[in-house]
């Protein structure tokens, strides 16, 4: 397939204004610079047509300007735009309701937020207020957002934290149960999720800090940032016995993987454990900013003024909300079954092809696919995985690394059979090329 000549005149001439006037922290990948969109379609200023295979980090759940998401946007700004939080909207009252009505436990009440950092940032504080302990357990390569108390669980890089302490304290992290690259030695007949969450009670519990202390353990049911890291299926079940044993919250961090990314509404029902709160933004509102907690209702129960916001509840973002819940609902999460089997069965038969894939996992539209220099050893093969996301860039393909060595497939969540099968034809030609210059041998 023809590489595109990148970047056009147009997103040159943006790039070098960008430069001069916007923070140099932004992560940029890639010179794309977007026009318009719409569904899984995408084009730069320049006409150059792609296929978005990362859905804004998994925030374009309906696609781009779908016109129900749209349309909703429209009809509320016609009526108002702003309320804040000190006084009271239908809108805000709708979506609450819808997501007590989808939350993962009954007699659940929200809290709205502005972005899933805010959320995770909530949902401490609540921790905390409602237990009156003040520690945390967290995990080794999660991403959990970049204010103060949300970087400090985040440990996945040392750029995130570098610099920027003295961060909050009371935080222990452990290890995320990734089978592929197990580090914890088991015990026999032990699974390995069952041998990490021993770890816990055995090393941090029973030796740095007393679980009377421990407000809550935050976790991503599946690892976004990390690597699309997917536990094993022993594992919630163990944790969940752990948090009820000490009388500690768990709290899980859906805002990557919630919202029917994985065909189920929130990622920790593949696993069938219910959390005590529950963090939420990304594709919540089809790209409009908002964040959401969660929580059951004995755990909500700081008092008036004890937290808030200006701008959450939103009516804009609201509205937004409903409208993506209402798509996802009535089609969207059957779709991201059904497409997201297909897609992860032809990443399989890419896997069989190339000897760089090392694994291929996740569920739904929540796809991660590792490379590495030997199946064998799996050691990290990150410069390739580098050199495959700006190849399939030059093709027409947006994708987005995660983790060292992993690129992540989550289109929207209306992408199409045809949709897949043009991106994975482009991404597996930059496989191909890109295992060519690292010169690895076809399978």
């Amino acid at each position: 397939m023809p590489k595109l000549n990148l970047p056009g005149p147009n997103a040159k001439e943006i790039i070098t204004r960008d430069k001069r006037v916007i923070s140099p922290s932004y992560p940029r990948g890639y010179p794309f610079v977007m026009d318009h969109g719409r569904g899984t379609e995408v084009w730069d200023v320049d006409g150059n047509r792609f296929l978005d295979f990362s859905a804004g980090i998994a925030v374009a759940s309906t696609g781009h300007s779908h016109p129900q998401v749209v349309r909703a946007i429209q009809q509320q700004a016609e009526k108002f735009i702003h309320i804040s939080s000190d006084y009271y909207h239908l809108k805000w009252v709708e979506l609450a309701e819808k997501l007590v009505e989808i939350a993962p436990f009954e007699d659940a009440m929200t809290f709205m937020a502005n972005s899933g950092a805010e959320a995770v940032e909530s949902a401490l504080k609540l921790a905390r207020h409602h237990t009156g302990r003040s520690q945390f357990i967290a995990f080794f390569d999660s991403f959990h957002g970049r204010t103060m108390g949300a970087i400090t669980m985040t440990a996945s890089k040392t750029t995130y934290r570098r610099r920027f302490s003295p961060l909050m304290g009371g935080v222990f992290h452990v290890p995320y149960p990734n089978p592929y690259r197990p580090i914890l030695l088991g015990e026999d007949g032990e699974g390995y999720g069952e041998t990490v969450v021993r770890y816990i009670e055995e090393q941090i519990l029973g030796r740095l800090v007393s679980p009377d202390e421990v407000a809550g353990i935050l976790i991503e049911p599946i690892q976004g940032e990390g690597g699309y890291i997917l536990p094993p299926p022993d594992f919630f079940p163990a944790l969940r016995k752990l948090c009820d044993q000490y009388g500690i919250l768990l709290i899980t961090d859906e805002v990557q993987s919630g919202m029917g990314r994985t065909g189920k509404w929130w990622a920790t029902e593949n696993f069938g454990v219910e959390p005590d709160i529950l963090c939420s933004a990304k594709g919540i509102a089809s790209g409009i900013p908002l964040g959401a907690i969660i929580a059951r209702k004995n755990v909500m129960s700081w008092p008036k003024g004890s937290h808030g916001n200006t701008y959450g509840g939103n009516p804009i973002a609201c509205a937004a909300a409903l409208a993506t819940i209402d798509l996802i609902e009535n089609g969207y999460l059957e779709n991201a079954n059904r497409v997201g089997e297909y897609t992860k069965q032809k990443l399989v038969d890419i896997q069989t092809r190339h000897p760089s894939v090392g694994e291929v996992r996740g569920l739904g539209l929540m796809l991660g696919v590792e490379f590495v220099k030997d199946r064998q050893t799996k050691a990290r093969a990150a410069e390739l995985r580098d050199r495959i996301v700006d190849l399939a860039f030059e093709r027409g393909l947006i994708s987005l690394g995660c983790g060292m060595n992993t690129i992540r497939i989550s289109p929207p969540l209306n992408v199409n059979r045809a949709e897949i099968d043009e991106g994975l034809e482009i991404f597996e030609e930059a496989i191909r090329l890109g295992e060519e210059e690292f010169l690895l041998q076809p399978a």
